[in-house]
């Protein structure tokens, strides 16, 4: 009770100068925490703390709005990374916030401090700031390029997203990507145009084709498509997504339903657009197909993965769905989901589970943006591990690894960081 009374006189409703000056001199630091997050805290004093502060009086400046544009500008240098962290969560709301009359000069400090975040040596603190800029169209153009040509957790929203990159830039990208992740970002942007399909179509690249085909808003030329179905009677990974696009051709359609499986094949034979010619080839297909074994009985992984990008495509692959996934012991249901939430090739994925290690199978479940819950029955119920193998949730609900701990199981992978 004593506490609660000396809070409640250090921090009075409304502030006056003589409770901030009196707050400073008795140099009272839960006091002082408490008014680096107040909303009408002096700029002078909040600055003043910035410098001078605790780390956690430090902290909450950077979370704070009301911060003026030099203190933010400061605190982008701090040593505590955490200050960084939430400075770079809050940069991102506010530049496209500033008030009409902020001067030319605390303009030009607020992009100064977006600048050196994007600059920093933490790739968490760059992450957190692409996610806050990845929609945004008021922020320098030279920063978007450089993240954009950043690690896969950096560039990816930024080469999804940003409308600040061209046509031109990003097949410039995807003419000098060094990793995967870079094609499969942007094969996922919306709108995409025909010249940037046709880049990525040309590597060929598993993954990123997928997406592309995923994407309904993709402009896919038929020559392009063509090409694609080419190569398409070896890739499983590619028929979901070419029967459910809608802009396939007549051509396009018989071409399909020579390799897909017979369940695909109802698909296809359901559309209203078919013509006459068309529709009866694919109910002769059927009828064939019939009397032919499954040709997913001699790969088990196929029929798992086409199920698990349908759940994706109808926004239903989520916690519940890999949850009981792994209760009903549906190994490469969960194999082939971990795979496309955390755009992960499936055999990098199976390697993991069949480790019989939990923290690099932890940090997967993490990394595809699923509960420790879900982790903890991967565990169990598909790697199978017992007793002191198991690693168990953090107080009942978190994860027990650092972000930093199950990036590096993650790298052992070659999972980039």
């Amino acid at each position: 009770m004593a506490l609660d009374r000396r809070k409640t006189d250090t921090m009075p409703a409304a502030l006056s100068r003589a409770d901030t000056l009196r707050i400073l001199e008795e140099r009272n630091n839960e006091a002082r925490e408490e008014l680096a997050a107040r909303g009408d805290a002096a700029p002078e004093v909040l600055f003043f703390l910035a410098s001078e502060g605790s780390i956690a009086a430090r902290r909450a400046i950077a979370r704070n709005a009301a911060a003026p544009a030099h203190a933010n500008r400061l605190l982008a240098e701090d040593n505590d990374k955490e200050v960084r962290v939430e400075l770079a969560r809050k940069i991102g709301r506010l530049i496209p916030n500033l008030p009409p009359d902020t001067s030319e000069k605390m303009q030009a400090l607020t992009i100064e401090t977006l600048e050196r975040l994007a600059h920093d040596q933490l790739p968490r603190v760059r992450r957190i700031l692409a996610e806050e800029i990845k929609a945004l169209d008021c922020v320098p153009k030279r920063v978007i390029d450089m993240l954009a040509r950043d690690v896969d957790e950096v560039a990816a929203p930024i080469l999804e997203y940003s409308p600040l990159l061209s046509d031109a830039d990003l097949i410039d990208i995807i003419s000098s990507a060094q990793a995967r992740f870079t094609l499969t970002a942007i094969a996922a942007r919306k709108p995409l145009s025909a010249n940037v399909s046709d880049a990525i179509a040309t590597a060929l690249d598993v993954p990123a084709v997928a997406a592309l085909l995923a994407n309904s808003t993709a402009e896919i030329r038929e020559q392009t498509l063509e090409k694609i179905i080419d190569h398409g009677s070896r890739i499983t990974e590619w028929h979901l997504p070419l029967v459910l696009r809608n802009d396939l051709s007549q051509r396009a359609i018989r071409r399909i339903a020579g390799f897909v499986s017979a369940a695909l094949l109802d698909k296809l034979s359901v559309r209203e657009s078919l013509d006459p010619e068309t529709r009866s080839m694919l109910a002769k297909r059927v009828r064939v197909r019939i009397d032919e074994p499954d040709d997913e009985s001699t790969d088990p992984g196929a029929q798992a993965q086409n199920d698990v990008a349908l759940l994706h495509k109808e926004g239903r692959l989520d916690d519940f769905a890999v949850e009981r996934a792994a209760e009903a012991g549906k190994r490469e249901f969960v194999i082939a989901a971990l795979a496309l939430l955390t755009r992960t090739p499936v055999e990098t994925v199976r390697r993991i589970i069949q480790s019989g290690t939990a923290k690099p199978a932890i940090a997967l479940v993490w990394r595809a943006k699923l509960s420790m819950r879900v982790a903890f029955k991967v565990q169990t119920l598909v790697m199978r591990l017992k007793g002191g193998e198991l690693l168990p949730a953090r107080d009942g609900v978190d994860f027990p690894l650092t972000e930093d701990e199950m990036l590096w199981h993650l790298n052992y992978f070659g999972i980039a960081a």
